[in-house]
């Protein structure tokens, strides 16, 4: 399976992305600039968070519209795996990749700490051998990460396991104390209706290196690939 690591200017989540995927997971990974279409031959995408085109007008709003989105949503069309991190997450939102929006924090301040969240389902490439019991502890780092959909959307997203992961407590209890910027029903990530589009405001890639101290992330990218690594 071969990765790639969208930049666009203002990108700052591609380098820990790369060193993720290929240093410590071993997997074959290129960087693909935003005004390029060519993906090169990847099969799997991933656009990283940051703050590209300095999120100004709206967060993901002006990515949206650079060449390489073209050919994300012909990828994602076709049946190709595309992933997106925070700012990723709110361009594929932007691009109608997958349903609903992300909108400023309820506290209206940037936020950024280590937060816990549990997957919903397995059945997802990014979650099938993620422990539902679990609260892994995950960092995130933005200032629009309250999701919102419409009542309709979110019965869409329940009724079909769209969602993937919600915050909560280091215990594992998912309730208002444990959301970190107002997302309703405690979202903090989803994928689409054909299950190979996966967006998510916490950041695994800062949580995958032991030198860190915390190696929970890297269990969304073992998911992905089918192997655990020691």
């Amino acid at each position: 399976m071969k990765f790639g690591v969208i930049v666009f200017p203002g990108s700052n989540c591609d380098d820990d992305m790369v060193y993720v995927l290929g240093k410590l997971m071993q997997l074959e990974v290129v960087k693909l600039w935003h005004k390029d279409r060519d993906l090169q031959g990847c099969d799997f995408l991933v656009v990283p968070g940051g703050f590209a085109y300095g999120d100004y007008l709206r967060a993901g709003a002006i990515a949206r519209f650079s060449p390489i989105m073209e050919s994300v949503i012909e990828h994602a069309n076709n049946g190709g795996n595309v992933m997106g991190i925070c700012n990723g997450f709110q361009i594929l939102t932007e691009a109608g990749l997958l349903p609903g929006a992300l909108l400023q924090n309820n506290n209206q301040k940037y936020v950024c700490k280590n937060i816990f969240l549990k997957s919903q389902t397995t059945n997802s490439l990014f979650t099938r051998h993620l422990n539902q019991e679990q609260a892994y502890k995950i960092p995130i780092a933005h200032g629009e990460g309250r999701y919102h959909a419409s009542e309709e959307i979110l019965k869409q997203l329940n009724d079909n396991q769209q969602v993937l992961f919600r915050y909560c407590q280091e215990d594992g209890t998912i309730d208002d104390a444990a959301n970190p910027n107002g997302s309703m029903e405690n979202i903090a990530g989803i994928c689409n209706e054909q299950r190979n589009v996966f967006g998510m405001m916490p950041h695994p890639e800062r949580a995958s290196d032991e030198l860190l101290g915390n190696t929970d992330g890297r269990r969304f990218f073992e998911s992905v690939v089918g192997q655990v690594l020691a």
